[in-house]
C-alpha cells in the first residue's frame, strides 16, 4: 500500500476494519489495496453523482477511499433519504420512519464530499455538464448515476398514478405512501381482506411483496383474526418462497380453511389485469376479488432520471459494462442499483451497496490509467415472515461468460429445520443487519 494511499485508512478507517465489518470478499471487490505510487501521479478529476441513496452515497465513500485527491460532487433532490429496507415494519408499527431517514452530512464532511440539494433536469454528455431546476451548470470527468425505479401504471386498466397517491397505494419508495398503508391497513374491518398484487419480474426487492404479506397476516392475527391477506401473483415462484410458505403454514395456517394468507400463483390466474378504485376491485384471470384494501405494487422499469438522459435500451432497463457497471450506452457514464440490467444479482440495497463499491474502484482506475481489477460483487438479503421470524437469501457474484452469475456454489436460501432457534436468530441477524448496513452507507 502506498504512502498516500494510507493517509486515508490511517484518518477515517482501517483494512481491519472493513474486514470485520464486510468480510474479506467485500474488501476484495472494493479493490482498495492494489494502486502503486505512480498511478496517482495524473491528475483526479471531477466525479459528479447522480442521486444520494444507498448506491450514490455507498459510491462517493469507497471512491474517496480509492483515491484521496478526486473531486466528488452529489446532486440530490431530497435533503433526507429514507431506506426502503425495513420500511414493511413501519406499515405495522415494528419501526417508525423517522429511524429509516438519513441524510448526507456525514458523507460530505467525513469523506469531503460536496452535496447539492437540487434537482438535475438533463445532462449534455458531449459537453459533460448537468443542469439542475435552480439554474446550475455542474462539469464532470466521470458522472455516475443512481437513479432508483419508475413504476409501469399503465399495465393496469383503470390504474393511474394519480390512484396510486391518493385510493390504491404501492409504499415500494418508502416515504408517505408507507404511512398511508400504514392507515389503510389499520382501517381495515373485522373480518375483512387485503389484497397485495406483486409485479412481473424484475422489480426492486423481489421477496419485498411477501414479508408485507407475512406482516400483514401478522397484524390481522393480533388485531383482526378474521380477516385474510390474499396475495394476487403474476408468477408462479418468488425469492425464497420454500422458506416463506413454511413459515407462511407455521405462523398463520397456510392451506388450511382458517389460513391468514393465500396465494395465488400467475398458472391459477393471479396476474392482475386492472382495478376499479372506486368499488375496490381487482380483476384477474382467476375473477374479480373485492377487498377493503389493495396495495398493487406495479410492474417497474429503470428511474425517470435514467429514461430522460437516455440511459435505458428497450427492456426499460440501463445495460452496463459488468466489470464496471459505464453504461454501455454513454461512455464516461455509469449507472449502479435498481435501475441496471445486472442479471442474476436482486435489485436490493445490498446489491447497489456491492455494485457502488466496485464502481468506485472501476472509476478511480480509469482516472488513474489503470487496468481494471476482477470484479466480485455481493447480496445477502434478511426478510421477515414474522417479527421474530427471519428468513435469507445470499450469494457472491462473478462476471462469467458475459453474465453477473452466482460464484460455484455461493448462493443459498434459509434451510428448513425443526430448531426452533433457526428463524428466531435469522430475525436478530436481519436487525442487526440493518444497523450495521446503514452505517457503511451513511457513515
Amino acid at each position: 500500500m502506498s504512502q498516500q494511499e494510507n493517509k486515508v485508512f490511517d484518518s477515517k478507517i482501517t483494512r481491519r476494519d472493513l474486514i470485520k465489518v464486510f468480510g474479506v470478499s467485500a474488501v476484495a471487490a472494493t479493490g482498495l489495496f492494489g494502486a502503486s505510487e505512480k498511478a496517482y501521479a495524473k491528475s483526479a478529476g471531477h466525479v459528479v453523482i447522480l442521486g444520494g441513496g444507498i448506491g450514490g452515497s455507498t459510491f462517493a465513500k469507497y471512491l474517496r477511499f480509492a483515491d484521496p485527491d478526486v473531486k466528488i460532487t452529489i446532486i440530490e433532490q431530497y435533503p433526507e433519504y429514507i431506506t426502503c429496507p425495513r420500511s414493511n415494519d413501519v406499515i405495522v408499527g415494528y419501526h417508525t420512519l423517522d429511524e429509516l431517514t438519513f441524510n448526507l452530512d456525514t458523507v460530505k464532511s467525513k469523506y469531503n464530499v460536496n452535496v447539492i440539494i437540487d434537482k438535475v433536469t438533463d445532462a449534455d454528455f458531449d459537453k459533460k455538464t448537468v443542469s439542475t431546476a435552480k439554474g446550475q451548470t455542474v462539469s464532470y470527468d466521470k458522472l455516475v448515476v443512481s437513479p432508483g425505479i419508475d413504476f409501469k401504471f399503465e399495465d393496469y386498466e383503470g390504474m393511474s398514478k394519480e390512484i396510486a397517491e391518493t385510493k390504491i397505494f404501492h409504499g415500494y419508495k418508502a416515504g408517505p405512501q408507507t404511512l398511508a398503508l400504514r392507515k389503510q391497513l389499520l382501517a381495515v374491518p373485522q373480518g375483512g381482506t387485503a389484497i397485495i398484487a406483486p409485479p412481473k419480474n424484475p422489480f426492486r426487492c423481489p421477496p419485498g411483496p411477501y414479508e408485507r404479506a407475512s406482516f400483514f397476516a401478522e397484524y390481522f392475527q393480533k388485531h383482526n383474526p378474521t380477516a385474510k391477506v390474499i396475495v394476487l401473483d403474476p408468477k408462479d415462484h418468488f425469492t425464497k418462497d420454500v422458506p416463506f410458505k413454511k413459515a407462511w403454514e407455521r405462523l398463520y395456517g397456510y392451506k388450511t380453511d382458517n389460513a391468514l394468507i393465500e396465494w395465488v400463483s400467475g398458472s391459477e390466474g393471479g396476474g392482475v389485469m386492472g382495478v376499479d378504485a372506486d368499488n375496490m376491485t381487482v380483476e384477474t384471470m382467476a375473477g374479480t376479488f373485492k377487498a377493503d384494501m389493495i396495495n398493487l405494487i406495479p410492474n417497474q422499469r429503470a428511474g425517470k432520471l435514467a429514461q430522460k438522459l437516455g440511459l435505458t435500451d428497450a427492456s426499460g432497463w440501463c445495460p452496463i459494462d459488468r466489470h464496471s457497471f459505464e453504461s454501455t450506452i454513454q461512455k464516461e457514464v455509469y449507472v449502479l442499483g435498481d435501475s441496471t440490467i445486472a442479471d442474476a444479482m436482486p435489485k436490493s440495497g445490498y446489491a447497489a451497496n456491492s455494485q457502488a463499491k466496485v464502481c468506485a474502484q472501476a472509476v478511480a482506475d480509469t482516472l488513474k490509467d489503470r487496468p481494471l481489477g476482477r470484479a466480485i460483487y455481493s447480496n445477502v438479503c434478511y426478510s421477515l415472515a414474522g417479527e421474530n421470524y427471519g428468513v435469507s437469501i445470499a450469494a457472491i457474484y462473478e462476471v462469467r461468460d458475459g453474465f453477473i452469475q452466482p460464484k460455484g456454489k455461493s448462493a443459498g436460501v434459509s434451510p428448513i429445520t425443526d430448531k426452533p432457534a433457526q428463524p428466531i436468530l435469522e430475525a436478530v441477524y436481519q436487525k442487526n443487519w440493518q444497523r450495521e448496513f446503514v452505517k457503511d452507507v451513511f457513515s
